[in-house]
């Protein structure tokens, strides 16, 4: 109990941000009474702490809307009391199993067998030694068995702005000869219980009559093909009977599902008249189901803030409520980001800079991935520059082709080999094909978290077409949104060394020939020695990448990458410390290269959960505004520019004090300060710092001339040199004799 209450209290602590609720927008609501809808917080804060936990509850309250409804699913003890658990099986969410592990038994619930342990074959009393667990094994369990299962009657002390209490099984609880109605009619007498629901016509109908002014009853759907026990219909036939639903209730409560079905890939379909059918026989409409780290419609792009906008801000309807194990997500829906209009600029930062394009929705640096980050909003896009065996500049993401194609199942699957300078022990790579060859390829996208069983958009998997870079900086200039392009160069002096391909020269010639006017051109590069070299050949804004997570710098190393750059790239680890997934701290990284007038980018952001630190809770949204307004960073680089773009349109940006608690940036370390101390991971060695003598760099090799391999000077590419550096784009205008004569001269 002591570690119960200490840790209540630090989050209290941790989340005391204030609760003014911003404004919800001036467009009227599309809910039954026209007022915003509500967030119902299921168990609490269940994604992140024990369903109908203390803490879960406190701490959907600090962080949610402040009307959050606390939901408490009702389950009666042996001797008639009343607890919030969301299992008749106690054992998929507390350690019962270990403490009474000799008691387990089996019912029959609606006909199916169930085996485990049940609350009504314990007292109240034996359940006090019991303790909650987290119920669902992709969610953090580290504050298992430290808080107690909670009793109805205690949920008031926890201030809940409104409470729902759900009754599931009442037919069960009967034949148990417990009065599951006399329980909540008992409740009703000392606590404000704002919503009563039931999948259970009859249940419901034995409250009407004693039902207190206020408390409003919701029938409860389940899945179409199951059957309410208490009238012996299925679901699926009572959606056609709204009107009698109505007779004894104010509303329904539906899987998110019954109003945007998916097929069976994952794909919405047209959404249902549900909305608007409940809303014409006087009924309000909940969903429910929603749930930040559980598989939803591909169409969201791994974006719970757009799913939940998908129900309240579609112009059509707007349901009446939420119900969420991560109540933060529904309430930034609400208060943020609904009815901002497409057409409002937003604030001017961070930077949104594209990864490959729109690399989380389509095959990374194809035709379909710029074009969906442009539409996405995107302030810069990017090209990672590529050579080809014939000397030409593509945007692609890896100098080996396996990262990015199908070239494995390809006819050039022979051409693989293994490159000790470049790290690499399997590759087949851009400049052993030619430009023709690679346009053969079929593109693949990227899956980062395939282990997870997280794959991206199955349809676009294999979609789009490369780029060469002068198509990429053609797509941009006449991308009017666009301001500007991030070219990024790696491998330089391999190239120039061992293939005799100079990627600087052909970078800036390229550059050249499409005249850029109004949108700004940035260069990036992990190697300093082509920054140098494009500082003392070119006036475009230079960033330097640090490859790998930093706990700090030295003055010397930052006062060396000012001289030939004017922003840095670091990792997301470089600015908030992590260890097994939990927050431990914030570097000061962002403020010293800031001091010294350098911006900060960070990367790479992504939509999926695992991809983010447990403190961000599982919603990218709330990731990106703790690095923009906790730490401050000046740009984002992202797979999901749409995510970004619209974070920099939310309402809630710009309050100052009056900034919600949900619109606030986490506390770096705050959930990992109150990890029971024999939970915590084992302690990890800190980021190193960046020193001047990992920054400073040879300068680049010359270019070298290779002859052609004998017998085969048909397939061999010409090497270009710095003055064939812009033949791809110029090319047109050359006469054939004079380039047939520079390529043959550029033999000896």
């Amino acid at each position: 109990m002591c570690k119960s209450r200490s840790l209540v209290t630090f989050l209290l602590l941790l989340c005391s941000a204030s609760l003014a609720s911003a404004a919800q927008g001036s467009t009227a609501w599309q809910t039954l009474d026209g007022n915003a809808p509500l967030v119902i917080a299921h168990g609490g804060f269940s994604g992140l702490f024990p369903d109908s936990s203390s803490v879960a509850y406190q701490f959907a309250g600090q962080v949610s809307l402040a009307n959050v409804i606390f939901w408490c699913d009702v389950q009666l003890t042996k001797d008639a009391a009343g607890v919030c658990a969301p299992n008749l099986n106690l054992a998929n969410n507390t350690d019962i199993s270990s403490i009474f592990p000799n008691q387990s038994n089996t019912y029959s619930v609606n006909g199916v067998s169930i085996q485990g342990w049940f609350s009504v074959d314990f007292t109240l009393k034996e359940l006090a030694s019991v303790n909650l667990i987290q119920g669902v094994f992709s969610r953090p369990n580290k504050f298992d068995g430290v808080f107690p299962v909670v009793t109805v009657n205690l949920i008031p002390q926890f201030s809940p702005p409104g409470l729902w209490l759900n009754v599931e099984h009442d037919v069960f609880f009967t034949q148990r000869n417990l009065s599951m109605r006399s329980f909540v009619l008992s409740v009703f007498k000392s606590t404000i219980v704002d919503y009563v629901s039931s999948p259970e016509v009859s249940f419901l109908k034995g409250l009407v009559a004693r039902l207190p002014t206020g408390t409003k009853l919701i029938y409860r759907f389940l899945g179409r093909s199951d059957v309410d026990p208490s009238i012996n219909q299925t679901y699926g036939s009572l959606l056609s009977n709204l009107t009698f639903i109505k007779t004894f209730a104010s509303g329904i409560l539906v899987p998110k599902s019954y109003i945007w079905p998916v097929d069976a890939s994952l794909y919405l379909l047209p959404h249902t008249t549900l909305v608007s059918d409940a809303h014409k026989a006087g009924l309000e409409v909940f969903a429910s189901d929603f749930a930040n780290d559980a598989p939803f419609a591909y169409d969201f792009s791994f974006d719970p803030v757009a799913e939940s906008l998908s129900f309240i801000d579609n112009g059509n309807f707007t349901v009446d409520g939420m119900l969420s194990d991560f109540p933060i997500t529904q309430s930034e829906a609400i208060a943020c980001f609904a009815h901002i209009g497409k057409n409002v600029s937003g604030q001017e930062s961070p930077l949104v800079i594209s990864s490959k394009g729109a690399s989380g929705d389509f095959p990374g640096c194809t035709d379909l991935a710029y074009q969906g980050a442009i539409s996405d909003g995107v302030d810069i896009l990017d090209c990672p520059v590529q050579m080809t065996k014939d000397g030409i500049a593509i945007c692609l993401g890896s100098i080996n082709l396996l990262d990015s194609t199908l070239v494995a199942q390809s006819p050039f699957s022979n051409l693989s080999k293994s490159i000790s300078e470049l790290g690499i022990s399997n590759g087949i790579f851009t400049f052993s094909l030619t430009w023709s060859q690679i346009q053969t390829l079929t593109p693949a996208i990227s899956n980062p978290y395939a282990n997870y069983r997280l794959t991206r958009d199955p349809i676009y998997k294999n979609a789009g077409k490369f780029t060469t870079l002068s198509e990429f900086l053609v797509l941009a200039k006449n991308a009017s949104s666009v301001s500007g392009v991030l070219i990024s160069i790696e491998d330089a002096a391999y190239l120039a060394e061992y293939q005799g391909l100079d990627v600087t020269d052909v970078v800036l010639g390229t550059l050249q020939n499409a005249s850029f006017s109004t949108q700004k051109v940035m260069i990036q590069s992990t190697n300093s020695s082509v920054l140098t070299k494009l500082k003392k050949e070119s006036n475009y804004e230079l960033i330097y990448v640090v490859d790998e997570n930093i706990g700090g710098a030295d003055n010397s190393s930052v006062a060396e990458i000012k001289t030939f750059a004017s922003a840095v790239v670091v990792s997301k680890s470089s600015v908030f410390t992590d260890n097994a997934e939990y927050l431990t701290g914030m570097t000061n990284v962002v403020q010293m290269l800031q001091a010294f007038q350098l911006q900060v980018f960070v990367q790479i952001f992504r939509n999926e959960f695992v991809s983010q630190a447990w403190d961000f809770f599982s919603d990218a949204t709330v990731e990106i505004n703790s690095y923009v307004m906790g730490a401050g960073i000046d740009g984002v680089v992202t797979e999901f520019p749409g995510t970004a773009a619209r974070y920099k349109k939310n309402r809630c940006l710009g309050l100052g004090s009056k900034t919600p608690s949900y619109m606030s940036p986490v506390q770096p370390d705050g959930l990992y300060q109150v990890i029971p101390p024999t939970e915590l991971p084992p302690a990890e060695a800190p980021n190193p710092l960046l020193t001047e003598s990992e920054v400073v760099e040879a300068p680049l090799p010359p270019v070298a001339i290779l002859a052609p391999p004998p017998g085969n000077s048909g397939n061999q590419a010409t090497p270009p040199t710095k003055s064939n550096a812009q033949l791809e784009v110029v090319s047109s205008v050359v006469p054939s004799f004079l380039a047939f004569l520079i390529a043959a001269l550029a033999l000896f």
